[in-house]
């Protein structure tokens, strides 16, 4: 089991801090469905920008067990350090530090993923952030800025040394952003390297992958992002596996109505009527990717502005429980 800082983690399953999915109506869902700890959205450390609207709210402290992490980007240490003390004044439980991002519109502020290249400016931004807050400070990064320059683990023994209690690595370089596949031999050598736990990221996407993953890497923990959109129960379906070397029973059909319904409320409430209804469209169309006889009733739904219109929609098609495209099966789980 992990700890970090003061709090014993439940488990070792996280979610990813995915920019544009991962907010607080997400991250409560997914505390619900079994993950361990949740990472907030990534955050720009810059005053004007940070006390935007939409940043102000992806600071905002989520309603879940486990600590609540903000996620922080940016390039300058000292911007970087009051950052993370305006956002443990805010209630933030830890601070999360972005050295993983492949986007272009953060390399371009040499954050990031750039780092990776500057182990100098790691060091710097590393020491002088956990030296301005008490409470712990954590990392994510790549395995390095291309194939040609995997310096993971000169990076983890240095996160180490400056104090860092947790170092999450994407089984990627940066070059390679989300292309091809997650490479965990990286991984399984920076866990050699260090003691503070390290947890493993990239295309986890079943308990059997999961398992797989912790075995070759003996990481203390695992990240998943991607699979957990439309599929927030996957951490309690990898939580049985590893525990009981068992499938669980796929979620019942009333249990994802439950989850869903639950899911768009939260967003209704969080953003408002109108804008939460905005944003329910992606989450909506995540739920029901793996159904092509689900895209007339997408279709429909992506048109309705009021919450009351997107729930009654989706009540109604619960109530068709008689059709195939909602009998779940194990293969559509994993799809």
């Amino acid at each position: 089991m992990i700890n970090l800082g003061p709090f014993k983690i439940k488990n070792n399953l996280l979610l990813a801090p995915m920019v544009g999915v991962c907010d607080v109506p997400f991250r409560e869902v997914c505390d619900q469905q079994g993950a361990g700890l949740t990472f907030g959205e990534m955050v720009p450390c810059e005053k004007a920008e940070r006390e935007k609207e939409r940043h102000l709210l992806r600071q905002t402290n989520p309603k879940i067990k486990g600590p609540k992490i903000i996620q922080i980007a940016g390039s300058d240490a000292e911007i970087m350090s009051n950052a993370a003390l305006y956002n443990e004044k805010l209630g933030a439980d830890a601070i999360d530090i972005n050295m993983g991002c492949p986007a272009k519109k953060v390399l371009k502020k040499a954050a990031g993923s750039s780092l990776l290249r500057d182990t100098k400016l790691v060091e710097q931004i590393l020491r002088k952030v956990t030296s301005s807050v008490t409470i712990p400070v954590t990392l994510k990064i790549r395995t390095g800025w291309c194939p040609n320059s995997r310096n993971g683990s000169e990076i983890a023994r240095i996160a180490e040394d400056c104090g860092i209690q947790l170092l999450t690595i994407h089984g990627r370089t940066r070059a390679d952003r989300f292309m091809g596949h997650a490479e965990y031999d990286t991984i399984a050598q920076i866990k050699e390297t260090v003691k503070i736990p390290i947890i493993a990221n990239g295309d986890i996407d079943s308990p059997e992958k999961a398992k797989v993953v912790l075995e070759h890497t003996k990481a203390d923990g695992l990240m998943i992002g991607r699979a957990a959109q439309g599929r927030p129960w996957i951490f309690n379906e990898i939580d049985h596996f590893l525990k009981t070397g068992l499938l669980i029973e796929p979620v019942s059909l009333n249990a994802r109505y439950e989850t869903i319904k639950t899911h768009v409320a939260k967003l209704h409430k969080f953003y408002g009527g109108h804008r939460g209804a905005l944003y329910a469209r992606k989450h909506i169309t995540q739920y029901f990717k793996p159904y092509s006889a689900c895209t007339s009733f997408l279709k429909v739904f992506n048109t309705k502005t009021e919450p009351l219109e997107q729930l009654d929609l989706i009540d109604a098609l619960f109530d068709q429980s008689a059709n195939s495209f909602l009998n779940i099966s194990r293969e559509n789980l994993a799809a």
